[in-house]
C-alpha cells in the first residue's frame, strides 16, 4: 500500500564495498534491515543505515498525505541496488618525476520499502505481463 524511495548520491564509498553491505539487508523487514546494519562492521553500513532511516521516515509522510495507517513493522525491503557514481582521478607523484593514479570512486545507493500488499501487486503486475 505504501511505497517510500530513498535515494543518496555521490557518496564516497567504492561500489563494490557499498553493494556487500546492500546485500545483508535486501529483502529483509526495515527494523531488522536497521539491527543489522547498526551492528555490521563495514564503513559503509553508517550511510546505508541513514539511508534506511530516511525511507521508513519517507513512508510515515507518505501514509500521513494519503491519510492511511502505516505501521512500520510491516516495511521491508523491497528494492536496494547501489550504481557507480562519478570517479574523482587524483595523481599521486612517484620516482624519477612519474605520476600514479589514483581513483577514488562514489556511489549512488538507492533504497525502496514497501509494505506486504504494495509488493504482491507489483509482482502480480510483472506476472500477467509476462503471461501476454
Amino acid at each position: 500500500m505504501v511505497e517510500s524511495i530513498a535515494r543518496v548520491r555521490h557518496i564516497r564509498v567504492t561500489p563494490m564495498k557499498a553493494r556487500r553491505v546492500v546485500n545483508l539487508i535486501r529483502g529483509k523487514q526495515a527494523m531488522e534491515a536497521l539491527a543489522i546494519l547498526k551492528f555490521a562492521p563495514q564503513g559503509a553500513s553508517e550511510p546505508v543505515y541513514k539511508l534506511v532511516e530516511s525511507a521508513i521516515a519517507n513512508a510515515k509522510v507518505k501514509a500521513d498525505k494519503d491519510n492511511s495507517y502505516l505501521d512500520e513493522q510491516d516495511l521491508f525491503v523491497a528494492t536496494a541496488f547501489v550504481d557507480e557514481g562519478t570517479t574523482l582521478k587524483r595523481f599521486q607523484p612517484r620516482a624519477q618525476g612519474r605520476a600514479f593514479q589514483i581513483l577514488k570512486r562514489t556511489s549512488h545507493i538507492t533504497i525502496v520499502l514497501a509494505t506486504p500488499d504494495e509488493a504482491g501487486v507489483t509482482a502480480q503486475g510483472s506476472k500477467k505481463a509476462g503471461k501476454k
